[in-house]
């Protein structure tokens, strides 16, 4: 009899979340954003660009004991992982370095989907929602924040990534047969709030407005959400705008409501001068791929803490 009950227990929960024994599942984050979750990391050393230092191919090459050197292969190619996909809107592929604004830059998906897939047991689906230039005052602003209305942008990320729910397999044959399960979202965001006095005072309400609302849209209540900090000008930084802006970060992830489920991932330190890196822009963390991938790596490290 016991047995029985289990199977029959076992039957109703197949039927009530909608899975068989026998379906497959991808796990699907967001990274959502604007310019540094596009990527400008530098991938190759351009002796041009400070004889190549701070490109991945330059910490490849000198950090020989590294994660960065464990991305290529023995022949100097990119590994490409076969647990872990990117759909970056036009583009799409296994997850390797050059999935950046350009196919020779990188962002933080190349650290963030290293922790995830090294952590999860089922493959995994990064969906890339970036553009530069982009405030969450206007563009990515949410529905429930009123004012001038619902961003564009928002409402192009919402269409964008139920699209890819419902079908992963339409721009990636290899996903076909999978279930999309969609886990957490990470944003990387705050530029063309940071610069502007009215968008900075209100990004904290802003944001927690986007967390709720994008939740809601997606049919996620409570769907892990992890916001890294946009403290591209390292530790250094004294501008107030700049620090209100990354306080007003920090903040929304201590509301109580957003407990369990919303992370900040401080980034200042991740800061390299452009002495150790391919650009003198700052706004851009300085080209440097180092930045790039311990962001990513810091989201997916919180990621997981959220998930379990």
């Amino acid at each position: 009899m016991r047995i029985l009950f289990i199977a029959v227990c076992g039957f109703l929960l197949c039927c009530k979340t909608g899975w068989s024994t026998d379906e497959k599942h991808v796990a699907v984050f967001l990274l959502i954003g604007q310019s540094n979750m596009e990527g400008h990391g530098r991938v190759l050393a351009e002796p041009q660009r400070n004889d190549g230092k701070g490109s991945l191919q330059w910490l490849a090459e000198n950090r020989p004991d590294s994660a960065f050197a464990r991305l290529r292969n023995p022949d100097g190619t990119w590994r490409q992982r076969d647990d872990v996909w990117v759909h970056y809107l036009q583009r799409h592929g296994r997850l390797q370095a050059g999935f950046g604004v350009q196919q020779d830059r990188m962002g933080p998906e190349l650290g963030f989907g290293t922790v995830i897939g090294d952590a999860l047991k089922q493959p995994v689906l990064l969906v890339k929602l970036a553009w530069g230039g982009k405030s969450l005052a206007q563009d990515f602003r949410p529905p429930s924040a009123g004012g001038t209305g619902t961003g564009a942008y928002y409402n192009e990320v919402l269409q964008r990534a139920q699209a890819v729910l419902a079908n992963p397999a339409a721009d990636i044959p290899e996903l076909k047969g999978y279930q999309a399960d969609l886990q957490g979202i990470g944003w990387h965001q705050g530029w063309n709030d940071r610069v502007n006095q009215a968008f900075n005072d209100e990004y904290e309400s802003n944001m927690a407005h986007f967390i709720r609302d994008i939740r809601r849209d997606l049919k996620a209540p409570d769907l892990p959400f992890v916001i890294a900090e946009t403290g591209m000008s390292g530790e250094q930084e004294k501008h107030p705008r700049a620090l209100s802006l990354m306080k007003a970060q920090a903040a929304v992830a201590t509301y109580p409501e957003f407990q369990g489920t919303v992370a900040f991932v401080g980034t200042r330190s991740f800061y390299r001068t452009p002495e150790e890196s391919p650009l003198k822009q700052e706004y851009h963390w300085n080209g440097n791929a180092e930045t790039y991938y311990l962001i990513g790596e810091g989201m997916g490290q919180a990621m997981l803490k959220l998930l379990k």
